[in-house]
Order: C-alpha cells, then sequence, then structure tokens
C-alpha cells in the first residue's frame, strides 16, 4: 500500500495519506483490524473519504510503515467492523448531516444575493412537498394529527408569501428528524453489540458418529450441529434426527412451542423448550436472533411503554385544540399574521418527540451499564414495581460456586463420581453444572472417550443416563430420593445430613443405589445485602426468595441477607404459581432469575431479568439481562428507570409552559410567524437534545 506521511511527532503519533479511493469504506474497517494486529500499534482511525490513516504507537515506527507498505487490499477483505469504530461512523455521518444542513441553510438565507433569493424560495416550496403530502394523507385516513399541523402550518406560510417562515419551519423539522434518527441508530447499535448471540462451544456429532465439543467459531456449513432441551438455536438449518419443542417466538411472536422432527427448519436464535435434535448446519447466521429483537424494539407496540403510547395518543389529542385555537384567533382579530402565529406553535411536536428520545436514550444508557432490554415498557413497569422476587441459586447467590468435598456413598471412589458427574453435567451448563466441570478439569480428570450413552435434561430435577447398561441420574434430593426412589442407609443419610446445613448437594445414584454426594458451597453475592438494601431505598417494598434448593441452605441465605419472605424446595410451576397470588396483591411484580427452571417464572411476572451466566432459555424469556456478573445493576437500573419518568414529567411541564408562552406573544402581535416557529422548534429542538442526555451520574447510583 502507497502513502506519503502528512504528520509525524516523532514520538508516539503519525498520520499517513494514501489518497482518494486507496480503499472503501467495509475495505477502512479491515484496515484497521490489520494494522491494530501489529503489537506495537495502540489505536488507529481510518478514513476511506480521503485515505487518511492515524496511529498511535508504542515503538518500532519503521517497523509498523514497513507492515503498512507490505499491506494489499486482499488483506483487508471479509472483516468485522469493531463497535468503536461503527458507533465513530455513525457520529460523523450525523456530524455531517447537521452541518450539511445549517451551511445550506445560512448561505440561501443569509449570504445568498436578494436577486437570487428566489432560489431559495422555489427549494422551501420543493422541500414543503412531502410535508404537505404527509398532512393530505393523514386527513385522507381521517385523521387530525401533527402531520396535518406541520402541513397547514407549511401551506399556510406559502400561499401567504411567508416563505422566511415556511422555510423556519422546514428547517426545525428537519433538524429534529435527524436528532430523533441519530438517537434510535446509536442505540441499536449498542443494543446490536450488546444481543449477540453469544455461544462459545458446540456439540457436534462426527462422521463416527462420536460426540465433541468444538469453538463455536469452528462450526461450518454441513456439520452435524446436538442441540438439547434449554439450547439456544444458533445456526439455520434441518433436523436430520431427534424431536423437540421449539420456542419460536423471536421468529413469529408465537408464544407456544412447535414440534418439530426430522427433515424440518429451525432458525439461528429460536430455542428448545423440550427434547434433543441433531441439525445439519447451513447457515451460520448470528444475527438472525439480534435483528428480531431490535425490530421488536423499533416497531412494535407492544414493546412500547405505556407512557409513550400515552404520550403518542396526547400529542395526537391536542391537534384539534390547535385548529380551534388558530381558528377563534383568525375571528377575533381578522389578522392573518397573527393566525400563522398560533398556527406554527403546537405542543404535541415536542411531546411526541421529547418522550420516546427519553426511553430511547434511557434504553442507550442501560445499554452502556451492560443492561440489555428489551422494549420501553419493561424499563417502565421496572420504575413502578413494588416487589422484587430473587431465585437463590446463581442469582443471590455466587454465579461461581464452588465444589468443596466430594464423598463416596458406594463401590465408586471420590474422584471417579466427580469424572462421570462432570461428564453427565457438561451437556446442560448451568453454575452449579460449571462448578463440578471445573473442578474436575482441576484434579486432571479427563472424559475424552465418554463411556455414558444418550443423556436426558429433567428440568429443575437432573440428569439422566446409563453407562454399561446401568442407570445412572444426578441430580437433585427430590429428584433421586424421591422420584427415582434411591434407598438411603442409615450410615448415608448421616453422612448427608453433616453436609446439608453447610453446603447444597448433588445427588449421584447408579441402578437405584446412591454413589456419592457432591457438596456445593454456593455463598451469597458480596454485594447482595447491600444491593437489596438499596432497593429498598428506592421504593421496592416486598423482597422475595423462591429456590427449589433445600430448607437449610434456603434459611441460612435468606438470614444472612435479612429477607423474611422465601420459600424453598419448589419446583418450576410452582414458582409461577406463587408470582401470580403476588401480582394480585402487589402493583407489579420483578423476577430475577438465571436457570432454565426459572424460566415458567420469568415468564409470568411484569418484568423479568436474566443474570449474565443464565441459561440461553432464561435469558431469551427475560425482559431485561444484565450482562454484568453481579447485583449492583439493578440498583442502576432502578435509579436509571426513575430519573427517566421524572425527566419526562419535567419536559410535559416545559412543553406546556413554552408554548403556551409562545401562542399568547402571537395572539398579541408581539412576535411574528418566523419568529414563533423559531421559538417553537428551537424550544422542541432543546427539550430533544435535554432528552437524550444521560440521567445517571455516580452520585444519584450510590445512595
Amino acid at each position: 500500500m502507497k502513502y506519503k506521511i502528512t504528520y509525524d511527532n516523532n514520538k508516539d503519533r503519525i498520520r499517513l495519506r494514501c489518497g482518494k479511493y486507496a480503499f472503501n469504506k467495509e475495505e477502512e474497517y479491515g484496515l484497521i483490524n490489520h494494522i491494530l494486529e501489529n503489537k506495537n500499534v495502540i489505536d488507529t482511525k481510518v478514513s476511506s473519504i480521503n485515505g487518511s490513516i492515524l496511529i498511535k504507537y508504542t515503538k518500532n515506527k519503521e517497523k509498523i510503515l514497513n507492515y503498512i507498505s507490505l499491506t494489499t487490499i486482499n488483506d483487508l477483505k471479509n472483516t468485522t467492523p469493531r463497535e468503536i469504530d461503527i458507533t465513530r461512523n455513525i457520529n460523523n455521518t450525523y456530524i455531517n448531516k447537521m452541518i450539511s444542513l445549517i451551511t445550506k441553510r445560512v448561505i440561501l438565507k443569509y449570504l445568498l444575493p436578494t436577486p437570487l433569493q428566489p432560489i431559495n424560495y422555489i427549494k422551501t416550496i420543493f422541500e414543503s412537498y412531502s410535508y404537505i403530502k404527509d398532512a393530505l394523507k393523514s386527513l385522507y385516513n381521517f385523521k387530525l394529527d401533527v402531520a396535518v399541523l406541520d402541513g397547514v402550518a407549511i401551506f399556510g406560510s406559502l400561499i401567504n408569501k411567508m416563505f422566511q417562515s415556511a422555510g423556519s419551519i422546514i428547517f426545525f423539522l428537519k433538524i429534529s428528524d435527524i436528532l430523533e434518527e441519530y438517537t434510535i441508530e446509536k442505540t441499536n447499535n449498542a443494543l446490536k453489540n450488546s444481543l449477540e448471540i453469544n455461544i462459545d462451544k458446540v456439540w457436534i456429532q462426527t462422521e463416527n458418529k462420536e460426540e465433541i465439543q468444538i469453538p463455536f467459531t469452528q462450526l461450518k456449513p454441513d456439520h452435524k450441529i446436538i442441540l438439547r432441551t434449554g439450547s439456544i438455536i444458533p445456526v439455520d438449518g434441518t433436523i436430520i434426527s431427534g424431536e423437540a419443542e421449539i420456542n419460536e417466538a423471536t421468529m413469529t411472536g408465537e408464544s407456544l412451542p412447535v414440534s418439530k422432527g426430522k427433515k424440518k427448519k429451525v432458525f439461528a436464535g429460536t430455542l428448545i423448550d423440550n427434547g434433543e435434535i441433531i441439525v445439519n448446519v447451513e447457515a451460520i447466521n448470528e444475527k438472525t436472533r439480534i435483528n428480531q429483537i431490535i425490530e421488536l424494539i423499533e416497531k412494535s407496540e407492544k414493546t412500547k411503554a405505556s407512557i409513550q403510547s400515552k404520550a403518542e395518543k396526547l400529542a395526537d389529542s391536542i391537534v384539534p385544540f390547535n385548529f380551534l385555537l388558530t381558528l377563534l384567533t383568525y375571528i377575533f382579530t381578522q389578522n392573518k399574521i397573527k393566525t400563522l402565529s398560533v398556527l406554527t406553535v403546537d405542543y404535541s411536536c415536542a411531546i411526541k418527540l421529547a418522550t420516546p428520545l427519553s426511553i430511547i436514550s434511557a434504553m442507550k444508557e442501560a445499554s452502556d451499564h451492560q443492561i440489555v432490554i428489551k422494549g420501553g415498557k419493561y424499563l417502565e413497569a421496572y420504575a413502578q414495581a413494588d416487589t422484587i422476587i430473587f431465585d437463590k441459586t446463581g442469582t443471590l447467590t455466587e454465579a461461581s460456586p464452588k465444589v468443596k468435598r466430594v464423598i463416596s456413598c458406594g463401590q465408586y471412589k471420590p474422584k471417579e463420581i466427580l469424572r462421570l458427574s462432570a461428564c453427565l453435567e457438561e451437556h446442560f451448563p448451568h453454575s452449579v453444572a460449571k462448578s463440578i466441570v471445573n473442578k474436575a478439569k482441576e484434579e486432571n480428570l479427563d472424559h475424552i472417550n465418554e463411556e455414558h450413552e444418550k443423556v436426558e435434561y429433567i428440568v429443575a430435577h437432573g440428569i439422566v443416563s446409563s453407562i454399561y447398561n446401568k442407570r445412572v441420574v444426578i441430580g437433585s434430593r427430590h429428584f433421586i430420593l424421591e422420584d427415582e426412589n434411591v434407598q438411603v442407609t442409615k450410615e448415608q443419610d448421616y453422612i448427608i445430613e453433616q453436609n446439608r446445613e453447610k453446603y447444597s448437594i448433588i445427588y449421584l445414584a447408579i441402578d437405584s443405589k446412591l454413589e456419592g454426594i457432591i457438596c456445593i458451597d454456593d455463598p451469597p453475592r458480596k454485594e447482595a445485602k447491600k444491593v437489596l438494601n438499596q432497593l429498598r431505598q428506592l421504593g421496592i417494598k416486598n423482597i422475595v426468595m423462591l429456590t427449589g434448593d433445600s430448607e437449610n441452605s434456603s434459611r441460612a441465605v435468606a438470614e444472612e441477607l435479612e429477607i423474611t419472605k422465601y420459600k424453598s424446595q419448589l419446583l418450576p410451576e410452582q414458582k409461577s404459581e406463587i408470582i401470580e397470588e403476588i401480582k394480585k396483591k402487589t402493583n407489579k411484580v420483578i423476577m430475577v432469575g438465571d436457570g432454565i427452571n426459572d424460566s415458567p417464572a420469568l415468564s409470568c411476572a411484569d418484568v423479568s431479568i436474566a443474570m449474565k451466566d443464565s441459561s440461553d432459555i432464561a435469558q431469551e424469556v427475560a425482559d431485561i439481562t444484565l450482562l454484568n456478573p453481579n447485583l449492583n445493576e439493578l440498583v442502576t437500573l432502578r435509579t436509571l428507570s426513575q430519573l427517566m419518568l421524572k425527566k419526562i414529567d419535567k419536559n410535559y411541564i416545559k412543553i406546556v409552559s413554552i408554548n403556551t408562552l409562545l401562542i399568547l406573544l402571537g395572539i398579541t402581535g408581539i412576535i411574528t410567524p418566523s419568529q414563533s416557529s423559531l421559538g417553537h422548534n428551537a424550544s422542541t429542538l432543546l427539550i430533544g437534545i435535554s432528552s437524550s442526555k444521560t440521567c445517571l451520574d455516580k452520585q444519584e447510583i450510590e445512595i
């Protein structure tokens, strides 16, 4: 690649110029990534417009320059841009749009010689066409909305030959449009980055019918991927064996799972509620799920906050009163100037702009704090809720519990119990399952050649498989001792009781005989108690813990965290039943969980939250996902959501006050239609900018 040096501080920065058309926009992203691969480069900015490359480096400038000299266009292809580069591109695009709009306005209005002013008038007439067209369309559909008000104001100015007034109205409407587009695009970009399917490894079936685990990045078309209960489907493909109940809500909006078997198509981003399938990979499309959620956020009325829907209805309902006031002004004053001054002012424009911008910017700010929200209505519900319900394991307790003891209760040695347990648990990752798998790795207990047969996960209970024609089960006390009828000797019962007070226990049985127990240390998260106290200060009246764990471990956690209301040894359906009962007695209910077994409870809460290490199905069902591995963001989100509602209320007061003043000034003839339009649109713009600003600072988070 040829270049010339245009700036060099001989220390840590250098700018190169390759010339126009040296590389295009896609290749620009590739060049950024290519340059950053050089270990001496800290950061780089590249522009395809003029072929500029700015490099910040640590040392070996000459080696960096030689590296760029050897770069070819082929090195720049098939590259995914970094989030910072996409954000920078969005910023530059909208800054350029704003500069272009303002520059044209200044030139045509202030710098164009008087004899050439008709050019400006022609431009105004041409630009007014789309606004008048939208107004006529609304009237044709018997709607008296903001589009009609804007169209009539512009048309009224034109027929009275008030071209400057019409131009001012159009100018500020365009600025408002650019501002809203910019905020929405930045928010969607942040959400896209947060919502990417986050899968590290997948199980595939080899040509020899062996089951192996590979990194997701190595997955290719025609691989045979194995998917089980609770898994998110990361690819598009066709089922070649097995049968499963698949939740396709992200694709179709249908909440009920669909039964699919051999030769049926499955799609990325959908979920396996129950069953096991092998899918032939046809398309690796990581963005399917993202696009569905983004479309949901942008278009679906169901995800709009009720306060936004109310604002839009209020805005449209005010329009007839604007026309009535305009008519009364003309009747009593018989003055076209005063009438147009009133017509160019309306409350609805600012209301309709400021409220969604407040919600969108709050969602954007939440994403900056690694909080993903699937719709504005969930943010509003979170602000208004007075009850929060927590699962225990992996939610109130550490997301990475540790195996403290492995105890043999039969003929198998502790290491063999741990190895076999890890071999089974790795197929259905959960915080406890991960702790068992990680412990086996620490002990170097490898199991490359798996001895067990097909594994089956039974929600909220455990795992079933077989080894050497012997039935193997691993899971909770309820599952092993009650459902599987495994008998426990007095000696085994004594061992269990000795450990139940301190640990959560996983049971392993083979052919109806208890062979061992695994003791899991699952202490409360360090920040949990402080977070619960902060939530109380922020208006949460009821804090409840619902868990499937034993009474002893549940009581210990509840006492340590000062939770007075809790229930233990619950099945998934019992959790959801309790939530339904609580909803009848309270305002709104928040549910926080992380496991497959929490999915029914998450579904029936007013607003549901999944933790960072949650199962795929829990994250999909949840309305909000915390991408930071702690509970502190629950406080951040509560503060942010409440400040958002306060901002919207303040905006209403500002809008009513400013526009009422402008109308009074217009009626009395103190200001002209151009000045009225300027005041109205400028105030709308400023309120819009204010609505786009962040709500939080450190002082507001730390109560």
